[in-house]
């Protein structure tokens, strides 16, 4: 069987990434009738690039589907931090669903989980026989790093990636994706708002992580730590196993996806009327592309 080559996209990540790319000068680029699209115009290129780059056989788009999650439930001041999108960001959460149908991408998303919860489970799902790549600008993908799983971190401007394999991943970070939950355990989150083990930043964890291996390796040998860690972890030891769960990636949830409906079929005369009716220009430049 030829092995497909499945790029997942973290939706909501592209879009906010393209909106305040964008916003920051004001640009907000909207339609005659006043509807604000430059997230969606920039996603739009952030993510042919991608297809350009990656060249995938299938794609598959997730999404958060609301601001409470089960971690809520777990840790009700989770992502608290965050306030409301800004207000011509609103409008482009629906459009821009629309327009990835409109290139025949299927939008995946399920009530209380993340967009992260959902890659995580589809990558699991397709990674015995297919390759998969993950394209996010969100680092807590890495503990997803397997077999046949890649996650393409988005750097600073367009076109830039960082692939993370298995085979690299340790010379990257110097400890392995399996590790990544531990660490962020250890040293909290202060975009997702939970605060891990108050006193123990990145380098105390990365420190703590290689030397006793995991969470648990680390709590079997308290008595070689120092005074200040085992006080520190003695103190927030509930706040820890908490601030796990928050961290891990579930990758069991109820989504799936027929690679079928996935397998990349841009149809010009599908995606041309959609794009012209949020009067974006150049239209044949970003859909060079899709003729590949």
């Amino acid at each position: 069987m030829k092995k497909n080559k499945i790029l997942l996209v973290d939706g909501m990540a592209l879009l906010f990434r393209g909106f305040f790319a964008t916003a920051f000068r004001g640009n907000f680029m909207k339609t005659s009738e006043g509807i604000p699209t430059n997230g969606i115009y920039q996603f739009l290129r952030y993510f042919l690039d991608a297809v350009d780059t990656y060249e995938p056989s299938h794609v598959i788009c997730c999404w958060d589907m609301g601001s409470k999650t089960f971690r809520n439930e777990i840790y009700p001041d989770y992502k608290a931090n965050r306030g409301a999108p800004p207000e011509e960001l609103v409008p482009q959460f629906d459009l821009i669903k629309e327009v990835v149908e409109a290139f025949n991408i299927p939008n995946v998303g399920l009530e209380n989980y993340e967009a992260d919860d959902c890659i995580g489970t589809l990558a699991r799902l397709f990674q015995a026989d297919h390759e998969v790549i993950v394209l996010t600008g969100d680092q807590d993908m890495l503990q997803l790093v397997d077999e046949n799983i890649h996650v393409s971190i988005m750097r600073k401007g367009q076109g830039n990636y960082e692939l993370f394999t298995r085979e690299n991943f340790f010379e990257k970070k110097g400890i392995y994706p399996h590790q990544v939950v531990d660490m962020k355990a250890l040293m909290g989150d202060s975009a997702d708002n939970y605060p891990g083990v108050k006193g123990i930043g990145e380098k105390t964890a990365l420190r703590l992580i290689k030397e006793y291996q995991s969470i648990e390796g680390l709590l079997a040998n308290t008595d070689q730590l120092t005074k200040g860690i085992r006080t520190k972890l003695e103190t927030d030891l509930e706040m820890l196993h908490i601030s796990r769960e928050l961290a891990e990636i579930k990758c069991d949830v109820p989504v799936s996806c027929e690679l079928e409906t996935a397998q990349k079929r841009f149809d010009r005369t599908k995606i041309e009327p959609k794009l012209e009716s949020l009067e974006f220009k150049n239209l044949d430049r970003m859909l060079a592309v899709s003729a590949k």
